[in-house]
């Protein structure tokens, strides 16, 4: 029984992983490396990575200041009514709760060109949908529940005994967050952080709806992977899409690097 539920687990894992991804990589190799050159050299892929990779940064090192700071309210505040706590800790998850693309209509209802916040905004000359600005909220939306997910167990789990001696010694907020706070969360902001970063790039649904996927304009490398779908340009289109597969497994790669970090850094406390 024991050994057949584990064939089962390797067989899954070759058909809905191994093979696409094979399948993918062979057909983005299909014309050699000069035909792999040629789509990675193109104005419109060289736009469509840089500006992924540009969205990826920026909502990256928004969510987790935003993250960062909603789990310590979430956890330490004290001033705040309980049920506006548990609202907004219900809220957190909403992203989890409706499709990507559910989340960039409602961007695009507050913030299009018809609306009262999409007109103002576009009269001071910053136009927010089909634009970088919706495109960072779309995927940011997306994204955000990831590091309040991972800061607010560690701080449930370290619990406050520390940082309350802290305050005792006469340390103020600032220095008991960067002395006794952040040490013990800076693993889970690093998972957030890498977690935040992989599905940033390729965050697709959200993003198309409020980009309106113009050409060396708003289109982010996962977009055009579908434009080239569309198309039937099929090895462009796996060409980009090995790219964006191997900056993920990059990504992963460091999450893993930084978990065995972490297991080893307690081994070492717990010996000593």
């Amino acid at each position: 029984m024991r050994k057949g539920l584990i064939l089962l687990t390797y067989f899954f894992f070759v058909a809905l992983l191994i093979l696409p991804l094979g399948k993918m990589i062979a057909s983005a190799w299909e014309t050699g490396l000069t035909g792999v050159l040629e789509v990675l050299t193109r104005k419109e892929v060289l736009h469509a990575l840089v500006l992924s990779g540009l969205i990826t940064v920026i909502v990256t090192l928004l969510n987790t200041l935003f993250g960062v700071s909603l789990a310590l309210f979430l956890v330490r505040g004290r001033r705040w009514n309980r049920r506006i706590k548990q609202v907004l800790n219900s809220m957190v998850d909403l992203p989890f709760a409706v499709s990507p693309v559910i989340g960039g209509l409602m961007i695009l209802l507050l913030f299009g060109p018809q609306t009262v916040l999409g007109t103002f905004f576009e009269g001071i000359g910053m136009p927010i949908v089909f634009a970088l600005p919706g495109m960072v909220i779309a995927t940011l939306f997306v994204t955000f529940p990831l590091m309040v997910r991972e800061v607010m167990p560690v701080l449930q789990e370290t619990g406050t005994e520390q940082e309350a001696a802290a305050y005792t010694l006469g340390a103020n907020a600032w220095l008991t967050f960067w002395r006794v706070t952040w040490p013990s969360i800076r693993f889970g902001v690093l998972y957030g952080f890498v977690l935040t970063a992989a599905r940033s790039l390729g965050e697709f649904g959200a993003v198309l709806v409020v980009s309106g996927n113009i050409i060396n304009r708003t289109q982010t490398a996962t977009t055009l992977v579908y434009q080239e779908v569309e198309d039937f340009h099929f090895v462009a289109a796996n060409t980009v899409a090995t790219v964006l597969v191997m900056l993920s497994i990059l990504i992963l790669l460091l999450l893993e690097w930084s978990k065995q970090r972490k297991d080893g850094i307690l081994h070492a406390d717990s010996n000593t």
